[in-house]
C-alpha cells in the first residue's frame, strides 16, 4: 500500500527543506504528516499513540535547530516516528519494523540525525550530558544538546541519577519533559502526582501567564534577558505550590508547562531557550495519541495498536475460524489470581507493564497484593527482595531485555541471600519487530551463571502454570520462568496444577538416529521437525529439558549412552546457554559426540517476524530438518 504524503509534507525530505517554510505554514505540514503517521501505521503497526502526541515538538526542535550538528536524543524511542519521517525516511517509512526494512527506534547506523541508538527507557538525560560535556572540551560551544524524555521515562533512577549530575555539570543541555501522563500504562508513583500538580495549579498557570505576556509572547530575549531569566526563575521557586520547584532544586532552569500542541509557540520558546546557557527543562503537556480519537480516549490500547481502520481508528482483529490458543501473558495472568487465591505469601510485582504481562488482572482483583512500581527494573527487584526477607513470596514479572537492568541486584539482593523469589521473564526470545533491543536474547546465559537459580521455560501454556505452581512450593529458592511473546500451543490449558521434579526433563519424541534437545517453546519446532524428518527415513528423539539449571543430568547421561549425534535448540545466544550446558557436561563426563548447537548466534539480531528471524538464526523448522539431515548423513 503505497500512503502519498500532504502538499506540504510532500515537499519536505530533510530539515533543510522545513526550515524553507513560514512559521505560518507549521500548523498544516503538523497535520498532514500526523496522518500520514496514521495512515502508515494503520497497516504497518508500530508504535502509535507516543508519536502522534509529538508531532508539533518535533517540527519545532528541527524547524529551531540545526540538526544534525545539534544533537536530538530521543528517550525510549516510541516518539520518533516524525522525526525519523523528517529525516530523509519518509519514503521508506512504510518499511518501518519490517525484516530488512528501518528500525522502530532512532538508530545511529540507520541516520546521522539520530543522535544516539534507544529502545528502553531513561537513557536520553545520561547521553545528552555525555555529548554536551564532550563539546565543551572540543571548543563547540554553540552546540545544543537536546534530550526529549517522556512516555513515563522520568520514574527510572537513571534519569534522576542524570539530572543530578547535569545540574552540576553547567552544560549546554536543554531536557524536555513531554508530560503525556502515561507510559504504555498510566504514570504511577509520586513523581506523576508532582507534575499533575504543576500542570494543574491555578496560581501557577496565573503567573506563568503573566510573565509569558511580559515577554510579549515570546520574543527573543534582549539586554534584559539575564534580568527576567533571574526574575522568573526565582518567582517560580516561591509560586509553584509554596515549594521549591523539584527541577530547579538540582539546579535547572525550569520553563512550562507549555502547551506542546501550538508549534508556533513551541518554535518561539526554543528559539529563546537556544539563547540560556546552562542546563534548562522544557516542560511540554502533550496528549497521547493526538488527532485520532480512539487512541486520545484509549492510549493503552493504542500505544501500539496493530492494523486499524485509519478513518476510525477501530482495530481490525483478523478472523479465524478455530479456536486460538491463549498468550503466555494471559495465563500467566489468570494463573497467578489462581495460586494468590490459595496462598496469601504470593505478591506481583511489575514495573511498568501491568498490561504487557497481564498482571493488570491481578491488579484490579487484589489491588493491595499487586504492584506496579513505574519503569524501575532495579528497585522491583531489591523491592522483591525486601518482601521476600519478611516472608512474602514476589512473583516479579518483568520483560527478559528489561530485566538486563536489574542484573546486579539479582546477584547482590537476591541470590547472594538465597531469597525465595519467582523471576517471570516474559518476552523471552525472540520478540519480532521490535528488534535488537527488545528480543530477550541473553538471559538463559546471564542468569545460568549465578549461584542459587533455577532456570526453567515451558513447551506450553500447561507447563507454564506448573512451573508457576512448583515455584510457589514451600522453600522452592529463586525461580527463573523464562517464556516468549505470544500465543502458546494449546487450546485447553487450564487443567489441575502438578508439582515439577526438580531438574528432571521429559522425553517428547523417541527416536533412533539423532536427538533433538531442546529448551522451553521452541522445542514445538523440535516435534514438527521430527515429524517431518520420518518422511525421510531419519527417526528424531525430541527431549524437552525444561531445567537449563539444574540440568537433568541423569537424562543426559542416557541421552549420551544411545547417541552420537546431538542438536541442542534455544531461543536465546548460544554461548552460555542449553547448548553451552550440553557441551561442558559432555566434556566434563569424556562422552564424545558430535553436537550441533542452534540457537540466536554471536551477533545482534534486527527487526522482523519471529519466523523470518527464527529462519536468519537457523532454528526454524525447516533449518532443524536440514540440520538433522546433515548430522545423519555425515
Amino acid at each position: 500500500m503505497v500512503v502519498e504524503p500532504g502538499k506540504l509534507l510532500s515537499t519536505i525530505d530533510f530539515p533543510e527543506d522545513l526550515k524553507k517554510l513560514d512559521r505560518e505554514q507549521l500548523p498544516q505540514l503538523c497535520n498532514e504528516l500526523r496522518k500520514f503517521i496514521i495512515d502508515v501505521i494503520s497497516y504497518n503497526p508500530g508504535h502509535l499513540g507516543s508519536s502522534l502526541g509529538t508531532v508539533e515538538l518535533t517540527v519545532a526542535l528541527h524547524y529551531i535547530f540545526n540538526t544534525p550538528y545539534d544533537k536530538l536524543i530521543w528517550d525510549v524511542g516510541h516518539q520518533a516516528y516524525p522525526h525519523k519521517i523528517l529525516t530523509g525516511r519518509k519514503n521508506i517509512f512504510y518499511t518501518n519494523r519490517t525484516y530488512n526494512g528501518i528500525s522502530g527506534f532512532p538508530k545511529m547506523s540507520e541516520s546521522e540525525y539520530d543522535a544516539f541508538g534507544v529502545g528502553h527507557s531513561s537513557t536520553s538525560v545520561s547521553a545528552a550530558l555525555g555529548m554536551a560535556v564532550a563539546s565543551a572540551l572540543k571548543g563547540e560551544k554553540n552546540r545544543q544538546h537536546i534530550a526529549i524524555i517522556g512516555d513515563g521515562s522520568l520514574t527510572a533512577g537513571m534519569a534522576f541519577e542524570a539530572l543530578n549530575h547535569a545540574g552540576v555539570a553547567n552544560s549546554n543541555l536543554l531536557v524536555i519533559l513531554n508530560d503525556n501522563g502515561i507510559a504504555i500504562d498510566k504514570n504511577v508513583g509520586a513523581l506523576s502526582e508532582y507534575l499533575t500538580k504543576i500542570t494543574t495549579s491555578k496560581s501557577y498557570n496565573r503567573f506563568k501567564d503573566k510573565i509569558w505576556r511580559f515577554m510579549g509572547g515570546g520574543s527573543p530575549y534582549g539586554k534584559s534577558s539575564r534580568a527576567i531569566v533571574k526574575q522568573l526563575g526565582s518567582a517560580v521557586k516561591t509560586t509553584l505550590l509554596r515549594k521549591s520547584n523539584l527541577f530547579e532544586s538540582l539546579n535547572f532552569r525550569y520553563f512550562g508547562p507549555v502547551d506542546g500542541h501550538d508549534v508556533i509557540r513551541l518554535t518561539k520558546i526554543l528559539e529563546d531557550l537556544k539563547h540560556i546557557s546552562g542546563p534548562k527543562l522544557l516542560h511540554v503537556i502533550t496528549t497521547k495519541g493526538k488527532g485520532l480519537d480512539k487512541a486520545e480516549r484509549d492510549p493503552i490500547t493504542y500505544h501500539a495498536p496493530g492494523t486499524f481502520d485509519r478513518k476510525t481508528g477501530e482495530i481490525i482483529s483478523a478472523e479465524c475460524k478455530e479456536k486460538l490458543a491463549p498468550k503466555y501473558q494471559t495465563v500467566f495472568g489468570r494463573t497467578i489470581i489462581e495460586l494468590a487465591e490459595q496462598n496469601e505469601k504470593i505478591i506481583g510485582i511489575t514495573p511498568a507493564m501491568p498490561t504487557g504481562c497481564s498482571l493488570n488482572l491481578m491488579m484490579d482483583k487484589m489491588p493491595d497484593r499487586a504492584f506496579d512500581v513505574g519503569i524501575a527494573e532495579q528497585h522491583a527487584v531489591t523491592f522483591s527482595a525486601g518482601l521476600a526477607v519478611q516472608g512474602m513470596l514476589p512473583f516479579c514479572n518483568i520483560y527478559s531485555s528489561f530485566m538486563q537492568r536489574a542484573y546486579d541486584q539479582v546477584i547482590h539482593d537476591v541470590a547472594l541471600q538465597n531469597l525465595n523469589i519467582v523471576f517471570c521473564l516474559d518476552r523471552g526470545g525472540l520478540v519480532g519487530e521490535d528488534g535488537a533491543t527488545h528480543h530477550g536474547a541473553f538471559d538463559l546465559a546471564y542468569f545460568r551463571s549465578i549461584p542459587n537459580m533455577i532456570i526453567v521455560s515451558p513447551l506450553n501454556e500447561q507447563e507454564l502454570r506448573n512451573m508457576m505452581y512448583t515455584a510457589q512450593l514451600d522453600n522452592a529458592g529463586c525461580f527463573v520462568i523464562r517464556y516468549p511473546r505470544g500465543r502458546g500451543v494449546m487450546q485447553d490449558w487450564k487443567t489441575p496444577f502438578k508439582a515439577l521434579q526438580l531438574g528432571k526433563g521429559q522425553c517428547i519424541t523417541e527416536g533412533d538416529d539423532i536427538a533433538i534437545l531442546s529448551l522451553g517453546h521452541v522445542g514445538n519446532n523440535a516435534r514438527k521437525a521430527s515429524e517431518l524428518l520420518k518422511e525421510e527415513n531419519i527417526s528424531a528423539a525430541v527431549y524437552d529439558m525444561r531445567f537449563l539449571k539444574p540440568i537433568d543430568e541423569e537424562l543426559l547421561h542416557n541421552i549420551f549412552s544411545k547417541y552420537s549425534k546431538i542438536i541442542t535448540l534455544e531461543d536465546g545466544v548460544i554461548i552460555g546457554g542449553l547448548g553451552s550446558a550440553v557441551v561442558e557436561f559432555a566434556s566434563d563426563n569424556n562422552y564424545v559426540a558430535n553436537i550441533k548447537r542452534l540457537g540466536i548466534p554471536d551477533r545482534f539480531i534486527e527487526q522482523g517476524s519471529i519466523a523470518e528471524l527464527q529462519a536468519e538464526c537457523g532454528f526454524d523448522t525447516a533449518s532443524i530438518v536440514k540440520t538433522a539431515r546433515d548430522l545423519v548423513e555425515n
